[in-house]
C-alpha cells in the first residue's frame, strides 16, 4: 500500500517563505511585489497565467531595460515604432504629397502639350492630337488632386489609429511583462551568475540611449516628405572603394607571378589525379564500366542497391550522358580522393590536439559559410580555369565535414578504452590504428559521405570557370533557358549523387 505522506502548514510556509526571500534577491526594488505576481503565476491553471504590471504599461521598453530583459525590449521598441510612425504621419507626415507632386508634373506636361498645340494651329496644322492629350493630362492631374486631399483628410484617423496601437502594444507589454520576468527568475536560479537580475541604473541608462538613438531617426525617416540623404544610403565613398580594389587586383597578380611554380605544380598534380580516374572510367569500354559499377554496388551495399544502380545508370546511358555522367564522377571523385586523402589525418590530429584545432576551426568556419563564387576568384586569378582549378575550390568546399567529423569520433572515443589498451602495452601507432580510429569509424564515414555529397554539390557551380561533367549541361540550360535538357541533367546529377551515397552507406552499414 502507497503511503501518503502530510505535510504541515508550517513547512508550506517555511517554502513559501524562502521563495519569497529568493524573490526578493533577485527582482531588487519592489521584490515584495514580484513576489505576490510570481506566486500567482505559480499557483494559475490558464495556460496563460493572468498577470499584470502597471509600470510596464508605463514605461514600455525602459522597464524591460532597467531588469536587464533585453529580448523584451528590443521585440516592444520594434512594436511601439510603427505606432509611433503612424502617429508621426497624422500628425505632421506629408499625407498626399507625392500625389500632389505627380498632379503638378501632369499639368506642367499638359501645358506643354496645349503649347505645341498652338504651334501646331499658327503652322495651320491639326492640333487635335496634342488638345486631346492636353485633356487626359489635365483629368488625371484632376485624379491625383482628389486623392491627395482624400489622403491629407485621413490624417486625424491616422493619428487615432496609431495612438490606439501604441495603447494596445502597452496593454500587451504588461501582461506579459510579469509572466516573462518570471521565466527570467527560473533562469537565475539555476545559473545565478549568468542571469541578469535587479534593476540596475546602468541598463536604464543604456535603454534610454539607446531609444534616443533608433526612435527619433525612425519616425523622422519615415514621416518627413524629403529626408536628408545621409538617412537613405551611407555616405559612402566610391574613390575609397575604387582605390582599394585596384590596390587588391595589384596583390593578387603579384602574388600569381610569384608563385606561378608553385600553382602549376598543384595543377599538375591535381590534373594527374583527374587524368587517372577519366581513364578508369571513359577510356574503358562502357560496358565493363557498367558491370563493374554493378558489381561492386552489390558486394559493398546489397543486391536492392545494385539493381537500383543498374537502373540509374541506364537512365544515364539512354538519356546520351554516360560519357559526361563519367566525367563527373571522375571530377568528384578526384576531389574527394584529395579530401579524404588530406581531411582524415587532419581530423586525427583536431581530434588529439584542443589547441590546434582551436586554431583551425575558424578556418573550417571560413571554408564552408563563404559562398562558393567567393573563392573561385582567388582561384582564377591563381590557377587558371578549366577541371583542375574546379576541383581545387570544390576541396575547399567539400574537406571541412571529413576534418570535423573524423576529429568529433576521436574525441568521442572513451578514455578508460584508451588506457586499458596502454595497460596491455600498446604503443602510440598500434593505439591509433587498433583503438582511436576504428571506435571513431562511424562518424568518419558519416564525414566521407558528407563530403562525397558537398564535392557533387559543386558540380554546376565549377562548370562556370570551365569545369566540364554535367554541371555544363545544366549551364547551358540555364543560359538559353532549356527546360526539359535542363531537367533531364539535374536527374542525371541526381543518379549520380544517389548511387554514391547508397554504394557508401551500404558499405559502411555491411561492415558495421
Amino acid at each position: 500500500m502507497t503511503e501518503i505522506k502530510a505535510v504541515a502548514a508550517a513547512d508550506i510556509n517555511v517554502d513559501r517563505e524562502a521563495l519569497d526571500a529568493s524573490i526578493d534577491e533577485f527582482a531588487g526594488k519592489n521584490g515584495s511585489y514580484y513576489a505576490k505576481a510570481f506566486r500567482s503565476i505559480h499557483e494559475s491553471t490558464r495556460v496563460v497565467p493572468l498577470s499584470f504590471n502597471a509600470a510596464t504599461a508605463v514605461l514600455g521598453p525602459l522597464w524591460a531595460a532597467m531588469r536587464g530583459m533585453w529580448g523584451f525590449f528590443w521585440t516592444f521598441l520594434l512594436l511601439e515604432m510603427i505606432a509611433f510612425v503612424q502617429i508621426g504621419r497624422g500628425a505632421w507626415g506629408n499625407l498626399g504629397g507625392d500625389l500632389m507632386e505627380r498632379a503638378a508634373k501632369q499639368l506642367a506636361q499638359a501645358q506643354v502639350f496645349l503649347n505645341n498645340a498652338k504651334e501646331a494651329r499658327d503652322a495651320l496644322e491639326d492640333p487635335s492630337r496634342f488638345e486631346t492629350l492636353a485633356a487626359n493630362l489635365t483629368r488625371a492631374a484632376a485624379k491625383s488632386r482628389e486623392a491627395a486631399e482624400a489622403a491629407a483628410s485621413e490624417a486625424t484617423f491616422i493619428i487615432i489609429a496609431g495612438l490606439i496601437l501604441l495603447v494596445a502594444i502597452r496593454i500587451c507589454e504588461g501582461m506579459a511583462a510579469n509572466i516573462v520576468y518570471e521565466r527570467q527568475y527560473s533562469r537565475w536560479r539555476i545559473k545565478p551568475g549568468q542571469v541578469e537580475s535587479g534593476a540596475g541604473l546602468s541598463n536604464l541608462l543604456l535603454g534610454i540611449v539607446l531609444i534616443l538613438a533608433i526612435a527619433p531617426l525612425t519616425v523622422y525617416k519615415f514621416t518627413a516628405g524629403d529626408a536628408p540623404e545621409f538617412l537613405n544610403a551611407f555616405p559612402a565613398r566610391k574613390e575609397v572603394f575604387v582605390t582599394t580594389a585596384n590596390w587588391l587586383d595589384m596583390q593578387i597578380d603579384a602574388a600569381a607571378i610569384a608563385g606561378s611554380g608553385a600553382f602549376e605544380s598543384i595543377v599538375a598534380g591535381v590534373r594527374s589525379v583527374i587524368n587517372a580516374m577519366s581513364i578508369a572510367l571513359i577510356g574503358t569500354p562502357w560496358p565493363v564500366v557498367m558491370v563493374v559499377i554493378c558489381a561492386v554496388a552489390w558486394r559493398a551495399a546489397g543486391p536492392r542497391v545494385a539493381i537500383f544502380t543498374a537502373a540509374c545508370m541506364a537512365y544515364i546511358a539512354f538519356f546520351g550522358y554516360w560519357e559526361i555522367s563519367m566525367e563527373t564522377v571522375a571530377l568528384v571523385g578526384a576531389a574527394v580522393i584529395i579530401c579524404v586523402a588530406f581531411g582524415i589525418p587532419l581530423g586525427i590530429w583536431f581530434g588529439k590536439s584542443k589547441r590546434v584545432y582551436q586554431f583551425a576551426e575558424p578556418v573550417l568556419d571560413l571554408m564552408q559559410t563563404l559562398p562558393a563564387f567567393v573563392y573561385l576568384i582567388p582561384i582564377i586569378a591563381f590557377f587558371g580555369t578549366g577541371n583542375p582549378p574546379g576541383i581545387l575550390a570544390t576541396i575547399i568546399f567539400g574537406m571541412p565535414p571529413v576534418i570535423r567529423l573524423t576529429a568529433l569520433g576521436m574525441r568521442g572515443v572513451p578514455e578508460g578504452i584508451k588506457e586499458a589498451a596502454t595497460a596491455f602495452g600498446a604503443s602510440r601507432w598500434q593505439l591509433l590504428k587498433d583503438v582511436e580510429v576504428p571506435l571513431a569509424l562511424p562518424s568518419i564515414m558519416t564525414g566521407v559521405n558528407q563530403t562525397i555529397l558537398m564535392c557533387l554539390s559543386m558540380v554546376v557551380i565549377i562548370s562556370l570557370i570551365g569545369g566540364g561533367g554535367l554541371g555544363k549541361v545544366i549551364l547551358e540550360a540555364l543560359q538559353y533557358a532549356a527546360k526539359g535538357p535542363g531537367l533531364l541533367g539535374g536527374l542525371a546529377i541526381l543518379c549520380v549523387a544517389m548511387v554514391m551515397d547508397r554504394i557508401v552507406q551500404g558499405a559502411f552499414r555491411r561492415s558495421g
